[in-house]
């Protein structure tokens, strides 16, 4: 969406630090031995005490306040009392929120404890190629240099980036245009970012598959070949200068 006043910007502001906060508090309060519906479940309740309302939920049905994926696990991985959480986890959680008419995504993945699979350098990785990315966009700019700037970041750490997920623009509904801001350069995309206009970037960086598919639940993404992927998200209002990270509360 553009901003096109104070109440805009104000409106995305409060939805923005909803999700931020509630997105760090879920890290701080998970904890081997808990399923992943008690994680959301306590998700819920920090969005309800801000009185937003979980977006994939109001959007698309999704049956979660929040998607937490776990492992090889991608993206919207459902909440389940039977999933329960371990040392050494990979745990990526998505937050994502209305209120007030307004929108806002974000999400990061983290290791649950001790490192046991050494992930912490490909979420690492994810996190430093987010803040590149963010650090170059402004009004102006194409759109595929950023994913240029996102995949050559994957590459230079040894890892590679998933093709078929992408950021999106954000504001008056959960998936706006631009669609399909993507983790790598597209050479035929000759869209440009626009001052005033709000999205959200996302990495997805991978120690080896390039795409994800659908595992059978009709949400969850996986790899095909177990590979792990490490995603992190800010919702953002691009500027002529720097942007501004509205999420910027969740501390990624």
């Amino acid at each position: 969406m553009s901003i096109e006043s104070q109440q805009d910007f104000t409106g995305l502001q409060s939805v923005s630090e909803a999700v931020g906060l509630t997105l760090k508090k879920m890290r701080e309060f998970a904890r081997p031995g808990m399923s992943t519906l008690e994680l959301d479940e306590y998700g819920g309740t920090i969005l309800g005490g801000f009185g937003a309302r979980p977006a994939p939920r109001i959007t698309y049905g999704f049956p979660g306040y929040t998607c937490i994926s776990l492992n090889t696990e991608v993206a919207h991985g459902i909440p389940s009392a039977g999933a329960i959480l371990k040392e050494g986890d990979l745990v990526n959680i998505d937050v994502s929120a209305e209120m007030g008419g307004y929108y806002s995504d974000n999400g990061g993945s983290f290791v649950l404890g001790s490192d046991l699979r050494n992930l912490n350098p490909l979420i690492s990785c994810s996190r430093r190629a987010l803040q590149k990315a963010l650090s170059n966009i402004r009004g102006g700019v194409r759109i595929s240099e950023i994913g240029a700037i996102i995949e050559n970041e994957a590459r230079r750490s040894g890892f590679r980036v998933i093709r078929n997920l992408a950021g999106h623009g954000i504001g008056r509904s959960l998936h706006e245009q631009p669609h399909d801001l993507l983790c790598y350069p597209e050479k035929s995309d000759r869209r440009r970012f626009r001052k005033n206009t709000v999205v959200a970037i996302e990495t997805f960086i991978s120690t080896r598959a390039i795409f994800v598919h659908e595992k059978g639940d009709g949400w969850t993404l996986v790899t095909g070949d177990g590979s792990f992927v490490a995603q992190h998200e800010h919702t953002i209002l691009i500027t002529e200068d720097k942007p501004v990270v509205l999420t910027s509360a969740n501390g990624i």
